[in-house]
């Protein structure tokens, strides 16, 4: 199989630059510093590029800049044992506050999620972003060289380039917006939506999950710039304005397959899949994984399973929600409220519905690690991945690919990235029409074997021929003005279809 460790079209040094580095080092009450390193499949994809073209990835090592400092050294010898250079940036708590949990997870976060009320439009959130993608800038021009492809990544970094520009870097850059790009309508009501549009003007390619966030982003940047044209069609296009040129093209993100599939098989894997079928018995495993986030629409999937077993009463003993939910954001006071309403739903979905020898619903708020997701994945009957809003949603790939009977079913949120490759095979939902929800758990739990494993084999298939490894060949290749490796055919999700 071809990786992303091919050489890069021009042989260009990679240099990387994210929020966080890929690793966390902390320092003992000893002095001693430990590093741990990040996983998933962007860590897996893009660090051989890295090795090939001796490049570097630069972003916060969870340290400020005293600690960082202090942990140079430290860094300069694990950068050895990495086969590439990691440049930390260091950031004080007061930095950290203001940037990443005020103007980024405050502002852009449910902002571009289509969440305009859960917005804090604070101005010194957006002085504290300008001055860390400063920070950033000054870290990634000590390293730029003549030659070098940079390559930013999300909502986090977007004035990069243009702080990049101001210090004399020529290179070409390049950025990818992991999250969803908003309408017109909703980026309107940022009060600093010239700034972001005149920042993101700097950069040389802007890569978007789906056809339908580019097209939001074309709306907005032809509002916000009269006079722009716009040319070309298909996977990369351009905007021309005032004589730049700024391509964006569509790479939606994916999974390393193999890193679930292969794990998937594993003995370990194995046995525990069939304890948890064994905890089901003569029953199907319905599984939603989420992260705690008001995006990801966990209370509107729990009302949708329990009108399901209220309307198909043959459903209940038959089958059992498994519902996993990963900490995020704990120092929000609203991700706390959030958890408070899902566990009191679960509570009333538990009393109106358990029987002897059946409980409707296990609930579990933790981290669990990667054979443990993918036990689950492998041992669910239908997946039910239901966000308000998201870029694109992963774990409806994994689930896909570690479930190697090939029975399992995927019900997906018709607002999720995903549904852009996915809609033809997944049963799609609004996650906001609790009736719609209900209806599809009671259509994936009643489908017959053939349809499931026809369905699934297809997703399979789509979701390995874009795989993470030619999200990074295709990015790469758009930078450096080539035709992109062929991919799936562009589609956007109309429910008009159906």
């Amino acid at each position: 199989m071809t990786n992303a460790g091919s050489p890069a079209p021009n042989d260009e040094r990679l240099i990387v630059v994210s929020n966080r580095l890929p690793l966390v080092i902390s320092e003992s009450s000893a002095g001693e510093w430990h590093l741990e390193r990040g996983s998933g499949g962007l860590v897996t994809a893009i660090e051989p590029v890295l090795k090939d073209t001796s490049g570097v990835w630069i972003g916060w090592p969870g340290l400020g800049p005293e600690g960082l400092a202090r942990a140079e050294g430290f860094l300069e010898t694990k950068s050895d044992e990495l086969g590439y250079r990691v440049r930390g940036v260091g950031l004080t708590k007061d930095e950290r506050d203001a940037f990443y949990l005020g103007f980024a997870n405050q502002v852009i976060w449910p902002l571009f999620h289509d969440f305009p009320a859960q917005c804090n439009f604070d101005p010194a959130f957006w002085a504290a972003y300008r001055q860390v993608n400063e920070k950033f800038a000054e870290v990634v021009a000590d390293e730029a060289r003549e030659g070098d492809f940079i390559w930013s990544h999300d909502y986090h970094l977007m004035s990069l380039a243009q702080e990049l520009r101001k210090r004399g870097v020529e290179s070409q850059i390049g950025f990818f917006l992991h999250i969803p790009f908003p309408p017109r309508d909703l980026f309107l009501k940022l009060p600093w939506r010239q700034d972001v549009m005149e920042a993101l003007l700097h950069y040389d390619l802007i890569g978007f999950q789906t056809d339908r966030d580019r097209t939001n982003f074309i709306n907005c940047f032809v509002s916000l710039r009269p006079g722009t044209e716009v040319r070309g069609s298909g996977r990369v296009m351009e905007l021309e304005f005032e004589g730049h040129t700024l391509r964006v093209g569509v790479f939606p993100i994916s999974i390393d397959v193999d890193e679930f599939s292969g794990p998937a098989r594993s003995p370990e894997v194995s046995e525990r899949v069939a304890r948890l079928w064994a905890e089901f018995p003569g029953r199907k495993m319905i599984l939603g994984v989420d992260r705690l986030d008001y995006s990801k629409g966990i209370p509107h999937k729990l009302e949708g399973y329990r009108l399901a077993l209220a309307r198909y009463p043959e459903l209940q003993s038959r089958v059992s929600l498994v519902q996993l939910v990963v900490p995020s954001r704990e120092d929000i006071p609203e991700y706390d409220q959030m958890k408070r309403e899902i566990e009191r739903l679960v509570g009333q979905i538990s009393g109106e519905f358990t029987r002897p020898g059946w409980v409707p619903i296990h609930y579990q708020y933790g981290r669990w690690d990667r054979n443990e997701l993918i036990a689950h994945y492998r041992a669910a009957a239908v997946a039910l991945v239901t966000p308000l809003k998201d870029g694109m949603n992963l774990v409806a790939k994994e689930f896909c690919s570690a479930s190697l009977e090939g029975n399992g079913v995927l019900i997906l949120s018709e607002h999720a990235g995903a549904t852009a490759q996915l809609q033809e095979d997944a049963i799609l939902v609004n996650p906001y029409d609790v009736e719609g929800v209900a209806e599809a758990i009671y259509r994936a739990c009643t489908m017959p074997d053939d349809e499931r494993k026809g369905r699934m084999q297809r997703m399979r298939q789509k979701i390995r021929k874009e795989d993470i490894y030619w999200w990074v060949r295709s990015f790469r290749q758009a930078a450096a003005g080539e035709s992109p490796e062929e991919g799936l055919p562009l589609d956007v999700y109309l429910p008009s279809r159906i």
